[in-house]
């Protein structure tokens, strides 16, 4: 059982609350801390202290005091202006990780919002009531101002829901469950749509699709490296201690692994080749330097999980402090450094898939033993071409720019949510090309028979042929390549 705003949220254990197989719960310890926090903004709204959010407007309008009377409507109009989002909603389980990761940060004790509200959103991710939001319109800072009022706004009896992907309104819904729309008072507006967890659930949603493709590149890599009779003594230890980045000695260690007892890697040991192209023979320094780029972002990640990130920041019944934990910078910057790291893991896997094209070291050129009539595999490495430019494309950095919003109260902004948007798009692209080098390898590896190869390569050969099968004469690849991205997709290629 999880308990939030007092377990330390994970990656492994926010898509274990997601998937349905982490109970999560408010629990009594929770519930103190967030009812004292909740009477310490009554207590504000009830002095004659001005206080940003609670009893002013909001941006530019900061300095315009709001009267008892009107602090009710106030909230309810930042939702219902501030949902102004454009283009296709996000999938369903974005939706449900940005409501995770805010209860988290409203379970602390710190936002001042009541009980009550925080219970409906449980209940929400509990019945799987997943509110639409769509995925254009944040810059990353007053935090994710947009999405999160589109999340938010079935609460007070608005928006929309994506039940078994069809759409309801918000009071349809409400309806049948017998629930009435919550009124808003003071501060909870500003706490539910002031945050970074739109950011956050697309960098949650990226990590956990590169966890496994930093595998599978590996993986995929070393069928190449068999395919195409490379060496191994790149992937020595001793060459790794002397320059002991971890994510270089965590691959090279997986590739002596995935060459153990080849009897292929062993047949060639004593041939006159003296090295091999860069994209095989530097596969730990480079699919490394992806491993250290993931790892942190996992870092930021898991810290941003734990955290507060709306404003103002309720302290005591005299002090609520205004400041920029909804900033993100701290997830930007580094979504775009991982965004470059998984475009050079298929920029490195598309030069493989040339290099067993080129007919060395007994291949035959295009994989097809009789070329001419067939083209063989010619032309899906013009597609991984074609995706690594894409990816290329998707890598100028979001952070590095910033546009003035609210009349130039915020004149920084993230960029963020685009820069996770932007690093999910080249994860799946990367799917897809990883897939690719997965059907040249298989064929490649055909050609080295009656060798074999690691136990680990070979149930992956297996898998592979069960979905597709050795290219004798040309067939439409179509259906060959996604049935192969499919397997990527759903995991089902063993990288362990």
């Amino acid at each position: 059982m999880f308990k939030y705003g007092i377990d330390t949220l994970t990656l492994e254990k926010v898509n274990k609350i997601a998937n349905g197989t982490l109970k999560a719960v408010i629990t009594t310890e929770a519930k103190i801390k967030i009812n004292s926090c909740r009477a310490k903004v009554t207590a504000i709204t009830e002095s004659d202290k001005v206080v940003y959010g609670i009893n002013t407007g909001f941006g530019p309008l900061c300095d315009v005091k709001i009267s008892k009377e009107e602090t009710n409507l106030l909230q309810k109009n930042l939702l219902i202006t501030h949902a102004v989002g454009v283009g296709e909603n996000i999938n369903k389980r974005l939706s449900k990780l940005m409501m995770i990761c805010k209860v988290h940060a409203l379970c602390q004790g710190f936002s001042g919002v009541r009980l009550k509200l925080i219970e409906r959103i449980v209940f929400f991710i509990e019945n799987d009531l997943l509110p639409t939001v769509p995925k254009q319109g944040s810059v990353g800072a007053s935090g994710d101002l947009a999405p999160l009022s589109h999340l938010f706004l079935p609460l007070i009896g608005e928006g929309d829901f994506l039940v078994n992907d069809e759409i309801y309104t918000a009071k349809e819904i409400l309806e049948i469950y017998n629930l009435d729309p919550i009124e808003l008072e003071a501060k909870e507006g500003l706490g539910l749509i002031n945050g970074t967890q739109f950011i956050l659930a697309h960098t949650i949603t990226g990590l956990t699709k590169m966890e496994y493709l930093l595998d599978l590149a590996d993986v995929s890599g070393a069928m190449s490296i068999e395919g195409y009779k490379g060496s191994s003594s790149p992937f020595k230890p001793e060459l790794h201690e002397i320059r002991p980045f971890k994510g270089a000695i965590k691959v090279a260690k997986r590739m002596r692994n995935l060459f153990k007892d080849s009897q292929n890697i062993t047949s060639h040991e004593n041939c006159e080749r003296v090295q091999d192209p860069y994209s095989m023979r530097c596969i730990p320094q480079v699919h490394g330097a992806s491993r250290n780029a993931f790892n942190h972002l996992l870092e930021l990640a898991e810290i941003e999980m734990n955290s507060v990130t709306d404003n103002p920041i309720v302290l005591s019944e005299t002090e609520a402090i205004s400041g920029g934990n909804f900033h993100g910078q701290p997830l930007a910057m580094a979504l775009d450094y991982c965004s470059i790291a998984a475009s050079e893991l298929g920029n490195i896997a598309d030069r493989r898939c040339y290099l067993l094209l080129e007919g060395k070291y007994g291949l035959p050129r295009l994989l097809t033993k009789s070329g001419g009539l067939n083209s063989g595999f010619m032309i899906p490495q013009y597609t991984t071409a074609a995706l690594v430019t894409e990816n290329k494309s998707l890598c100028f950095p979001p952070s590095a720019d910033s546009i003035p919003t609210s009349l130039g109260q915020e004149d920084h902004v993230s960029m963020g949510s685009i820069s996770g948007r932007k690093l999910n798009q080249i994860l799946e692209n990367l799917e897809k090309i990883l897939a690719i080098e997965l059907l040249y390898a298989a064929q490649a590896l055909e050609f080295r028979r009656p060798n074999t190869f690691s136990e680990i390569i070979e149930k992956n050969h297996k898998i592979i042929r069960a979905k597709v099968k050795k290219l004798e004469e040309d067939r439409l690849l179509k259906d060959d390549i996604n049935a192969l991205i499919q397997l990527v997709k759903n995991k089902k290629v063993i990288v362990k």
